[in-house]
């Protein structure tokens, strides 16, 4: 009597010199089934750590959002507002799809579209800082990508699903926290193309990637190689949907402005004498044409209007004055000044900013036009020689920034110690 051949209790593959079965109490087991057994108890795992991180951090409320954002960033008074309200509304959204929650009978059908993101405003203003805090405040995995870097599928450079993997990896491989995380898309406004005309050669590097983003930002499954650890030359495919993942977007559109104040500004039919004044009133609102953007100008600047719809909120950073970068300087949790006093804490030195200095590096960052991402590089020019001598010296205790130093015509005060050599911080 022939034995009947050894398969797989659960595919019923055969077992052969290139398939091992692996024997049990009462069958046996592939290795494919164990693979997909792990990946299916991973699976669960997920959804529990989910389910229990959701009980213990609730969602904060817009105010609370925007409360700790002001810990962060400095003015942008009202983009926080629209930022705080618009992850509430998402987060709440799928909070409420993911468990029972009673609703009038009329309501219950509704379904919510998601609504993401665009933010427009000048270099330095801090729309990258806005997004990452965001992610921080909700404690959802957070992912940045340039939009200069992106290309269309088949050509040289990155696909638009390469974004989805950086998320998945900032989320431990976790893919259902990687499902409700934020993607911020730095520099959209570089994909814009040069004219509205459909009969505009095709661009893979900016409307093609536009045309590219469409079904990701608004909610598809997007199949993913990802190389496994154990086996660096084996890969699985992972399937994300990206329908609960929050897409802001960010660019300084530079020239908008211009095509704004076109629609905004009454046309004037007289020149030379006959020509009205502009009073101090519509000379102010000139500098805030950009609040006023609407979808329309964004098309004009050459976003498709498929990429304008699925965004459909948009919030508008103001540029920083003297006195904004000032207060980036001091005020925020993070704040570079504190940042640097911490630095010179560790060589039991205290750091010290002039008032006048302060304003002095705030007016060499709007010099340079550089926004807030200017005072960094200045502080650090500025700090450098007393970073490299501070660790080698025994006989400082303060240091003194003020505005000559700031400014090149002086330098930065040591103050000596009175007796005794100070004690460094990490002696002992």
């Amino acid at each position: 009597m022939n034995t009947p051949p050894i398969r797989c209790s659960f595919c019923g593959i055969e077992v052969s010199s290139s398939t091992p079965l692996i024997a049990g109490a009462d069958g046996y087991i592939c290795e494919t089934c164990v693979r997909l057994a792990n990946q299916v108890v991973l699976n669960w795992e997920r959804k529990r750590a989910t389910t229990e991180e959701e009980q213990r951090t609730p969602l904060p409320t817009p105010a609370s959002i925007k409360a700790q954002l002001d810990e962060y960033v400095v003015g942008q008074e009202l983009a926080k507002e629209i930022l705080a309200v618009a992850v509430y509304n998402h987060y709440q959204r799928l909070y409420h799809e993911s468990h029972s929650v009673s609703l009038d009978d009329s309501l219950k059908n509704v379904e919510i579209s998601k609504s993401n993101v665009l933010m427009l405003g000048p270099s330095g203003t801090g729309k990258t800082l806005l997004a990452s805090t965001l992610a921080k405040i909700v404690g959802v995995p957070f992912a940045i990508a340039d939009a200069t870097t992106l290309t269309q599928a088949g050509y040289v450079g990155d696909d638009v699903e390469s974004i989805l993997i950086r998320l998945l990896d900032v989320a431990e491989g976790n893919l259902d926290r990687a499902e409700w995380g934020i993607i911020y898309i730095d520099e959209i406004d570089k994909l814009a193309r040069a004219s509205e005309s459909a009969t505009v050669e095709r661009d893979v590097s900016g409307v093609g990637v536009q045309q590219a983003l469409l079904k990701l930002v608004e909610g598809t499954t997007v199949k993913l190689l990802q190389e496994e650890r154990e086996r660096p030359h084996d890969s699985e495919v992972i399937t994300i949907d990206t329908r609960n993942i929050l897409f802001i977007a960010g660019g300084a559109f530079v020239g908008l402005e211009k095509d704004v104040a076109k629609r905004v500004m009454p046309k004037q039919t007289n020149i030379g004498f006959q020509a009205p004044l502009l009073d101090k009133k519509q000379k102010l609102s000139a500098e805030r044409f950009l609040a006023e953007t609407q979808p329309k100008d964004l098309r004009h600047f050459g976003l498709i209007p498929e990429f304008i719809g699925r965004f459909p909120i948009i919030a508008v950073l103001e540029e920083l004055d003297e006195a904004a970068l000032v207060r980036i300087l001091t005020e925020p949790r993070n704040a570079l000044v504190r940042q640097y006093q911490k630095l010179f804490a560790y060589e039991n030195v205290e750091l010290e900013f002039t008032p006048k200095a302060l304003t002095a590096i705030a007016a060499k960052a709007l010099a340079q036009g550089a926004g807030a991402r200017g005072l960094r590089s200045i502080q650090e020019q500025l700090l450098r020689r007393s970073m490299f001598d501070i660790p080698s010296r025994q006989d400082v205790v303060r240091c003194i920034v003020d505005e000559e130093a700031v400014n090149g015509s002086g330098k930065i005060k040591y103050i000596k110690a009175e007796g005794e050599t100070k004690k460094k911080a990490n002696a002992g």
